[in-house]
């Protein structure tokens, strides 16, 4: 497989699948149209929209919004159509810089084909013989993909917390990482996605950071991840490449980090200019 195939496979969805998930007349996400016909028998939460289906426009502030579809959550999963709660809340938003219309238990994220936000550390070591990467290795227990490799580290974006504070709360608790070495970390990039994963649809920005570790320092394993390997980027590139170790986002990480160090560029890859489209593929409407 070559880096635009990888890309590719968190580009693929069905649009004719889902149906428009609005709120205030903005759209927000997709649903299935299995889920839409269940949401109509929540005529206080849901109402049919424009083909679709919309929160109810009575609700009318996101603390109102987010507390009415808490009420019905453990309904919805006896529908037989929504997954579990997780008990951590997403801020659902079209963009990071907008105001949140509501906030949704992260288990229903990928159900509401809402976008979901979340924070990729690239913890990368200069050798003499060239630029390292520390590849984390994901706990068995772990909900999506467990066993894969992984970033050194990387979660979710709880609702109410900055980036930075959940990339020193992802860096203590995936890596044993302290908060003075963990503020270091450089925005360097935004990967944006939409595929069909998790019974639902996964629209998902990522914001990636650069961690310069130093020799001496060592990622420590914790329950998610359980152990770390300081690889070659270059090796890390033909098993994002060629293998399917990697979690089905990472790889993209990777690549991003590979082509902002020169290591992927358009004179060594005839679809570079495809590759870099892909990694910011952004198709939900912001009304």
């Amino acid at each position: 497989m070559s880096y635009l195939d990888k890309v590719n496979l968190c580009n693929r969805w069905r649009p004719k699948r889902f149906a428009p998930f609005t709120v205030g007349g903005a759209q927000v996400g997709w649903i299935t149209h299995e889920r839409v016909r269940a949401l109509k028998h929540f005529k206080r939460v849901f109402v049919p929209a424009k083909g679709g289906i919309a929160l109810n426009p009575k609700l009318k502030t996101p603390k109102a919004r987010t507390e009415a579809i808490k009420e019905i959550a453990a309904q919805l999963r006896k529908t037989g159509h929504f997954p579990g709660l997780r008990k951590e809340l997403y801020a659902v938003k079209n963009r990071w810089s907008e105001s949140e219309y509501f906030r949704l238990d992260r288990g229903l994220v990928p159900a509401f084909g809402v976008r979901a936000y979340g924070v990729h550390v690239n913890g990368f070591v200069k050798r003499k013989d060239g630029l390292h990467l520390w590849i984390g290795t994901r706990a068995k227990g772990r909900m999506i993909e467990p066993g894969k490799l992984d970033n050194m580290v990387a979660g979710g974006q709880p609702a109410g917390l900055s980036l930075i504070k959940n990339v020193v709360k992802e860096c203590e608790e995936e890596a044993s990482i302290g908060a003075a070495r963990a503020k270091t970390a450089r925005p360097a990039g935004v990967i944006t996605y939409v595929c069909e994963r998790d019974g639902g649809l996964r629209a998902d920005t990522l914001f990636c950071f650069d961690l310069e570790m130093p020799l001496s320092a060592k990622p420590k394993p914790s329950e998610e991840i359980v152990s770390f390997e300081l690889m070659p980027v270059r090796e890390a590139l033909r098993l994002v490449r060629t293998t399917k170790r990697f979690k089905f986002n990472v790889g993209l990480v990777i690549v991003d980090f590979a082509i902002r160090n020169g290591l992927i560029t358009p004179e060594k890859d005839k679809d570079f200019e495809a590759i870099v489209a892909g990694l910011h593929t952004y198709p939900q409407p912001v009304v």
